[in-house]
């Protein structure tokens, strides 16, 4: 009958099996130094940056309660969708149009001020613009007047903007632009309903001032 011998070698005790020391993990104490070390020299290289912002902002309000940062987030979140729009547009590999007819041209110029205007003024549109504004009444034909709820932050810059048809005018034209670039028939048929209706407006102008007696016929005729 065959035995089977079986050696028992020596096992080293565990702090033994391995001398490399581990890496340094953020978690770990030597990463949290490094972790440290990194944000105390950003902090000092900004430093100088945040005081000069600091400064321009008292020179600026005259202690008015301006939200200059959250413009200064509004512009960034601006560039940062046009040129990831752009940036799609180019991978996609769509050519853009050297040049663009004189009655499209018409077509989104109107579309982007009658869209603006109905973003910003109309009754319609005010659950849009009601978590950031409270209504103040009429300002017009079928318009209201609005005012930012809080001043100085995030909701003041966003209130101002969406109750102003001159700085949505560039938010809309920019999508009307990159519309016009991806879906240009779908985009005509868009500007052309907004055109449409601006040229309603201009309409109902003109018969109530008839109406009222407004554009009378001159003597003698």
């Amino acid at each position: 009958m065959t035995g089977v011998v079986i050696s028992a070698l020596p096992v080293p005790p565990p702090t033994m099996r391995d001398a490399r020391p581990a890496p340094a993990w953020p978690g770990d104490a030597g990463g949290t130094a490094v972790d440290m070390a990194i944000t105390d020299e950003v902090q000092r290289i900004s430093a100088p940056v945040r005081r000069w912002a600091r400064v321009q902002k008292q020179e600026y309000t005259q202690g008015e309660p301006r939200p200059l940062g959250a413009d200064l987030g509004a512009m960034s979140v601006y560039v940062g969708l046009v040129g990831a729009a752009a940036t799609a547009i180019r991978v996609s590999g769509r050519e853009l149009p050297t040049r663009i007819p004189i009655g499209d041209a018409v077509l989104l110029t109107v579309g982007t001020f009658r869209l603006a205007r109905r973003i910003a003024k109309d009754p319609v549109t005010a659950p849009l613009r009601a978590p950031f504004v409270s209504y103040q009444g009429t300002s017009g034909e079928a318009e209201v007047a609005e005012e930012v709820r809080e001043h100085g932050g995030v909701k003041h810059a966003v209130g101002e903007l969406v109750t102003c048809p001159f700085c949505l005018a560039q938010w809309v034209g920019t999508g009307f632009v990159l519309g016009y670039v991806t879906a240009p028939r779908a985009t005509r048929l868009a500007a052309l309903t907004m055109t449409m209706v601006a040229g309603s407006d201009v309409l109902q102008f003109v018969y109530d001032a008839i109406q009222n007696g407004a554009l009378k016929p001159a003597d003698g005729a």
